[in-house]
């Protein structure tokens, strides 16, 4: 009887493994000719969310074949870490940090746009097309499927472990180390397109009287053309976004 693979993930990977296979070797059975993807993503962990694989000690990419007795050790993404040097499953980490975000997280995608990264979003983009942009725009995926993660043609993704909008930002930005990015209102929240400052008189027939007496500031969407000022829920959200950026959790209440 051949020896069976020992395989053990480390660090938050383990959030995708039940409890029993946690923090230890799991032992799988060396069957044909498997490769360490494939290994790897049978026992529920995307390979989106894998940096580093050791076979035996030896770095190896998800094409690696899986043999009687090996050794797998398997490691998370080093987004704010570059270990391209002694790894060969992932392109380089992404340093300019870019989103496609899927169907279920619209108030996420509303908040890192407000943070100012760049991050598309429809409600009506198939998991076809959200891999398609993944992977032809080198975005990171964000998704709480993790089936969709599996897909060979997506090389950068995250699965969101949050429920709460607040906490999923805070969540992606600690997990990407995004804080020294963060660019807030710098970007319209409903088109993900740069805003551009406006002059009061180009505006002030939009706005309301009260803003109109009050503040001399604005910015407009050159896409979906709406004004944007500094008023109360500017003020909401720039008290959220100085807790996140010193890492204090905003706490789940939704805004």
């Amino acid at each position: 009887m051949e020896e069976p693979v020992l395989v053990r993930f480390y660090a938050e990977l383990n959030d995708f493994l039940p409890p029993e296979m946690r923090h230890r070797d799991v032992q799988k059975p060396s069957s044909g000719q498997r490769s360490v993807k494939d290994l790897i993503e049978s026992l529920g962990v995307p390979h989106t969310e894998v940096d580093l694989i050791l076979v035996n000690g030896r770095p190896v990419g998800f094409d690696h074949l899986v043999r009687a007795g090996d050794r797998v050790s398997v490691y998370p993404v080093f987004e704010s870490l570059d270990i391209s040097g002694v790894t060969l499953v992932r392109p380089v980490p992404l340093r300019d940090i870019r989103f496609v975000l899927d169907a279920h997280l619209g108030k996420l995608a509303t908040y890192l746009r407000i943070c100012g990264f760049d991050a598309l979003y429809s409600n009506c983009w198939s998991d076809e097309y959200l891999a398609f942009v993944s992977a032809t725009e080198k975005r990171v995926l964000l998704t709480r499927d993790r089936g969709l993660l599996k897909r060979r043609q997506i090389t950068h993704g995250y699965c969101v472990r949050e429920t709460s909008a607040r906490l999923q930002l805070l969540e992606v930005i600690g997990r990407f180390d995004l804080y020294a990015q963060i660019r807030p209102f710098t970007r319209c929240p409903r088109c993900n397109v740069p805003i551009q400052v406006a002059s009061k008189q180009a505006v002030e027939d939009r706005l309301p009287e009260k803003v109109k007496q009050a503040l001399d500031e604005f910015y407009t969407c050159p896409c979906c053309n709406r004004v944007y000022w500094k008023g109360t829920h500017y003020e909401h959200m720039k008290q959220l976004i100085d807790r996140i950026q010193v890492g204090v959790e905003p706490g789940s209440q939704e805004a």
